[in-house]
This record gives C-alpha cells, sequence and structure tokens, in this order.
C-alpha cells in the first residue's frame, strides 16, 4: 500500500480546503441563523446551503463519492478518504458536496442494485441534490443491531406491496426535501434467517405514512435533517419499489453498511483534525496562573496524544479502504469493524480535550465543539454498536486462529 497520494487527490484537497476555508466555515453560524429565522425548524432549509450546493457544482466538488460508478468522481476508497475527511471538518460541510448521509448510501444501493426505472425516478434527483432520501431500518421495539430482529411487514398483495411497521432514527426524514425512504422489513417470516428481510422503496407522501415525531440527539435537533419515528400504516406502494428481489434485503444492509462505515470514520478524522486545531489556537492565547495553558505539561501530553491517536486512525482507516479497493468490501470487514469502533472512540477523546481547554466555552454553541462531540457519539451507535463490531471481530480472528491451527496440526507442527 502507497501512503502518497495521486496529483488528481492533491488538487482535490487544496480546492476543498480553500471552499471550506472561503465558504463553509465562514457561513456555519448563518445556517444556524437562517434556520431560526424559519417559521419552523422542519419547514424549510436554509437558503444559504443551496447557495453552497449551487457553488460546489460550479467548482466541481461534487459527488466525489461512489467508487467505480459512472456516476461520481472516479475517486477510489483510498482517493476519497483525505477528501471526506475535510468535509467532515463542518457539521455542514457533507451535504453542501452532496457527500451527505445517508443519502450516499441510498444512491450507492440504487446503483448498485436498482432497475433502470428506479434510477430514473430516485437516482438521478438524488444525484443533483434535487432532493433528499432516508433510511428506516432500526426499530424501537426490538434490539436492530440485530437486523434479523426487525418486525416491520412487506406483504405482496397483487401488484403491489403492503408495508406496517415502526421505525425510528430514520435520519434525513424531517427535511422538507426529502421525497424518498428505503425501508427494511420481512416478506417472509418463514424464511431462512438472512433471507427473511427485503428492502423497498416508499415516497414519504404515500398514504400511511405518518411521521411520529422527531428525536433529538443530546438537545441538538439536527433540523431540518433530523431523526424520526416513523409510521408505516398499511402502506402500499408498487411492486415495482422492490429492490433486488424478495429475501435480498440483508445482502443489501451489508453492501450498503460497509461504505457508509467507512464515510463516518472519514468524516471523524476530519472532526478531530478541527477539534486539534482549535484546541491548539486556544491554549496559546489563553493563560491560567501565571502560565499559557500551552505550556502546562498535561495540555502539551494532550496535544501530543491526539496528534498519535488521529495518525492512528487514519492509518486504519486508509487500510480499510485499500482493502476494499484491492480484494472488496467482504474480505475487509475486519478492518471495516476495526475503524467503526476506533474511530469515534479518537474523535470524542480529542474533541473532548479541546472542550475542556476552551471551559465553559467548550460545552456551548460559540464553538462547534459540542456538536461535534455530539455526532461523533451517535457513531458509536449508528450503523452497528462498537460491542456488536467486536464481536465480529472476535469471531473472525478466532476462526483465522482454528485455520492456522488446523493448518500447523496438518503439518506434524503441533
Amino acid at each position: 500500500m502507497y501512503f502518497s497520494y495521486s496529483d488528481k487527490v492533491v488538487k482535490l484537497q487544496k480546492e476543498l480546503t480553500s471552499f471550506m476555508e472561503e465558504h463553509i466555515y465562514p457561513n456555519e453560524r448563518l445556517y444556524e441563523q437562517q434556520l431560526n429565522e424559519q417559521p419552523s425548524r422542519w419547514s424549510a432549509v436554509p437558503p444559504i446551503m443551496e447557495e453552497l450546493k449551487e457553488k460546489a457544482k460550479q467548482a466541481g466538488l461534487w459527488n466525489l463519492f461512489l467508487p467505480e460508478s459512472e456516476y461520481g468522481a472516479g475517486l477510489t476508497n483510498v482517493e476519497y478518504a483525505p477528501l471526506c475527511e475535510i468535509m467532515g471538518r463542518s457539521i455542514i460541510g457533507p451535504e453542501a458536496f452532496n457527500c451527505g448521509a445517508p443519502d450516499t448510501g441510498n444512491m450507492e444501493v440504487l446503483v448498485r442494485y436498482g432497475t433502470s426505472e428506479q434510477k430514473e425516478k430516485w437516482l438521478k434527483p438524488l444525484l443533483n441534490g434535487d432532493i433528499r432520501s432516508c433510511f428506516s431500518m432500526t426499530e424501537p421495539d426490538v434490539g436492530s443491531s440485530d437486523a434479523t430482529n426487525i418486525q416491520c411487514s412487506i406483504v405482496r398483495e397483487g401488484d403491489e406491496y403492503v408495508i406496517n411497521g415502526r421505525k425510528w432514527w430514520s435520519s434525513g426524514a424531517g427535511d422538507p426535501r426529502c421525497k424518498i425512504a428505503i425501508v427494511m422489513g420481512k416478506s417472509d417470516f418463514t424464511a431462512s434467517k438472512y433471507e427473511q428481510q427485503s428492502m423497498i422503496l416508499v415516497p414519504l407522501n404515500t398514504p400511511g405514512v405518518k411521521i411520529e415525531r422527531m428525536l433529538p440527539v443530546f438537545g441538538y435537533d439536527h433540523a431540518p435533517h433530523g431523526h424520526a419515528e416513523i409510521h408505516y400504516d398499511n402502506v402500499r406502494v408498487p411492486a415495482s419499489n422492490m429492490l433486488l428481489g424478495e429475501g435480498k434485503g440483508f445482502a443489501i444492509a451489508q453492501g450498503r453498511l460497509g461504505p457508509g462505515r467507512i464515510h463516518h470514520c472519514m468524516r471523524l478524522i476530519g472532526a478531530a483534525e478541527r477539534a486539534l486545531e482549535e484546541l491548539c489556537k486556544r491554549i496559546q492565547n489563553r493563560s491560567t496562573f501565571n502560565k499559557l495553558l500551552s505550556q502546562q505539561g498535561v495540555i502539551q501530553e494532550w496535544v501530543a496524544e491526539s496528534r498519535i491517536e488521529i495518525e492512528q486512525a487514519r492509518l486504519l482507516t486508509l487500510k480499510a479502504a485499500y482493502m476494499m479497493d484491492t480484494v472488496g468490501n467482504k474480505k475487509a470487514r475486519k478492518e471495516i469493524a476495526m475503524i467503526k469502533v476506533m474511530a469515534p472512540a479518537m474523535a470524542l477523546k480529542v474533541i473532548d480535550r479541546a472542550i475542556q481547554a476552551f471551559g465553559a466555552a467548550g460545552v456551548s454553541e460559540d464553538t462547534p465543539l459540542a456538536a461535534l462531540w455530539a455526532n461523533a457519539r451517535t457513531l458509536r451507535l449508528a450503523d452497528g454498536p462498537d460491542e456488536v463490531h467486536k464481536a465480529q471481530l472476535a469471531r473472525l480472528e478466532l476462526k483465522s486462529y482454528h485455520e492456522k491451527e488446523a493448518t500447523y496440526a496438518h503439518k506434524g507442527f503441533v
């Protein structure tokens, strides 16, 4: 694996960094101000976001994800990693470049598994940034970290499917531009464990789709994006809305979550980098007990440990990206699981140190730190909690050990 970036990536890094400095960071507060000026925080999108999106399109910084796809920028996962990291330095950054969750994951699903009709109707407007989407998988009444637990039903009736179930943490459903949901449910409760589930496209304006409430995260409502609890009550959609076919939901989920997980980790590295920068600025301009904070030994340790931890997470993320590019997502699942555990934990530590250096200001909305911390904390749960990834890692490691042990025994070494 080579650790140097191509000329193309270096050029994009510079362009993205300049765009962030010129357009994104200066407008973070304006975005929130415009949101608060709306009749409701869920009624409209701050105008500045559409302005930023148009500028990003004109700059050629649009849809940089989607490796090996005619729809993206033709970048590999390794090439996309440092770019996604830059976008992740701001809460509003990813959307401005049409590289935000859950749209990226949903677009990948449509690219991989969608029919021509589905792509024309939903993928094109998503790629253009004209609409947004949500992903309805998690349910309030079951442990959804085990996707086989889900109980939402998707039943065929003639030329339609009828969906019944309650979902929550359907991120993005609060956005007035959110027009389509990918819903995961069970189409056959009697099939084998991993073939009961299906995924289906459900327009949010379909009769029977009811957004019950928006769920705040540590007090942040994340409007107008938000995280919804949705009741699908006898919702009828055409049979042509099924993705890939009945019983393919679990396979689609595994394909979707790999890229989604690594993108989260890339963005978290960017968030940690920004927090470390804020920390370094703060400690060189703040004194306590006749000393600059930067002269305090304990704070110097914070800086050193943060740099070490960020570099560790970045290198492991690049390794996972490299494996996804070279041997595929399935064979890279061990590395993906490792970064999904490591990156949020790292980001939380680094951001927490920055918050501590800012004192009371760190937990306020005067800095981006509190919002970055809240977002990072959710990612120890989103796309599978730490414990699930650790359990998978342990199984894979033990399987590898037993295979080696069997090989040694066969050769007479044991």
